[in-house]
C-alpha cells in the first residue's frame, strides 16, 4: 500500500467540499432565521396589539378634541390640549395629592420593611412561618384589601371600637380632608410591606458574611455595622424597591377610588383619579389622553430622580 506524503510546511491545497459546507450553513442559518421568526411572531403582533397601537392612538386622541357623547369623530387641535391641562389648578392639585401620597407611603412602608427583612434575616423557631404571615398581604387583591380597610376606617369599624374602649371620640378618616390622605397613605403602606420586605431579606442574605464577621473583629458593633456595611451594601436594592413603589404609587386608581373616590373635596384626587373623572364622567377623551401622557413624564421624572439621588447618596 502506497501511502502520499507531504512536505514538511507545504500548505494544503483548496478544500473542493468548502463552499458546499458553506452553502450549507447559510441555508441553516437562514432557515434558522426564519423559524425564530415565526416563533416570535405572535408575540410580536400581540404586543403591537394591546399596547403600541393603544398607545399610538392615545397619544393621537391627546391632540385632538374628542366627545364621544357628542356627534363627529376627533378634532385635531395640535398641543391646545396639553396647554390646557397644563394651565389648569386642578391638575396640579392632583399632581400634588400624587405626590404627596406616593413619596408619604414610601416614607412609612421602606424603612418599616427594611426593619422587618432585619428582624426575620435571623434564625429562630417560625421564621418561615412569620416570613409568610408578613408576606401575606402582598397576595391578597388590592380591591380586597380596599374593601376591609374601608370597613377599619368606618364609623362602626376596627379602629373607632378601639378608640371607644379607651375613652377617644370616633374619627372620620375618609370623610374629613384632613385625614383621608394620611388614612390612604397607611392603608397602600401596610398593603407594600410584603413584597419590599422580600426583597430586602433577599438583599441581607447577599452580603457576605465574612464582611460581617471583619466588622465585628474590627469592634463595630450592630448599630455601626448596620450603618456603615449593611445599609451601603442596600443601596442598589433600595433604589430598585424604591423606584418601583413610586411608579406602582403613582398610578395608584382603585384604592382611592373604592374608600374615598377622590373625595372629600378631592383631597384625595390623584392623577388616575382625575384622568378617570374626566374621561368616563365628563367624556373629554381628548383632555384625558393628554393627562395620561403628563402622568407618564412626571413617573419617569420621579423615577430618574430617585435613581440619581439614591445612586449618588450610596457612592459617597
Amino acid at each position: 500500500m502506497v501511502t502520499e506524503t507531504r512536505p514538511a510546511g507545504a500548505s494544503a491545497g483548496p478544500d473542493p467540499a468548502g463552499p458546499v459546507r458553506r452553502a450549507r450553513r447559510r441555508s441553516l442559518y437562514a432557515t434558522q432565521r426564519r423559524a425564530g421568526w415565526i416563533l416570535v411572531l405572535p408575540a410580536v403582533i400581540t404586543l403591537a396589539l394591546v399596547t403600541i397601537v393603544p398607545i399610538g392612538y392615545g397619544f393621537y386622541l391627546s391632540l385632538t378634541s374628542y366627545n364621544p357623547v357628542e356627534r363627529g369623530g376627533p378634532r385635531f387641535h395640535g398641543f391646545d390640549g396639553y396647554l390646557a391641562v397644563l394651565t389648569s389648578g386642578q391638575f396640579w392639585q392632583a399632581i400634588w395629592v400624587t405626590v404627596q401620597y406616593a413619596f408619604g407611603t414610601l416614607v412609612l412602608a421602606v424603612p418599616a420593611a427594611l426593619a422587618l427583612a432585619l428582624l426575620v434575616n435571623g434564625r429562630f423557631p417560625g421564621v418561615a412561618l412569620f416570613r409568610a404571615v408578613l408576606y401575606l398581604p402582598r397576595v391578597v387583591p388590592l380591591v380586597a384589601v380596599s374593601m376591609i380597610w374601608l370597613w377599619l376606617y368606618s364609623h362602626d369599624g376596627l379602629f373607632n371600637y378601639l378608640l371607644d374602649l379607651v375613652g377617644l371620640p370616633p374619627v372620620n378618616y375618609l370623610t374629613d380632608e384632613n385625614t383621608a390622605l394620611p388614612s390612604l397613605i397607611v392603608m397602600r403602606a401596610w398593603k407594600a410591606l410584603g413584597g419590599s420586605m422580600i426583597i430586602f431579606l433577599a438583599g441581607l442574605q447577599g452580603i457576605p458574611n465574612s464582611l460581617l464577621e471583619a466588622a465585628s473583629v474590627d469592634g463595630c458593633g450592630r448599630w455601626r455595622t448596620l450603618r456603615h456595611v449593611i445599609l451601603p451594601l442596600l443601596v442598589p436594592i433600595t433604589t430598585y424597591v424604591v423606584v418601583v413603589d413610586l411608579i406602582y404609587l403613582a398610578q395608584s386608581f382603585s384604592e382611592i377610588y373604592i374608600l374615598t373616590s377622590g373625595g372629600p373635596l378631592s383631597s384625595t384626587t390623584v392623577v388616575n383619579m382625575l384622568i378617570y373623572n374626566e374621561a368616563f364622567e365628563h367624556y373629554r377623551l381628548g383632555n384625558a389622553s393628554a393627562m395620561a401622557f403628563l402622568l407618564f413624564c412626571l413617573i419617569f421624572g420621579l423615577a430618574y430622580l430617585s435613581i440619581r439621588t439614591m445612586t449618588k447618596g450610596g457612592g459617597r
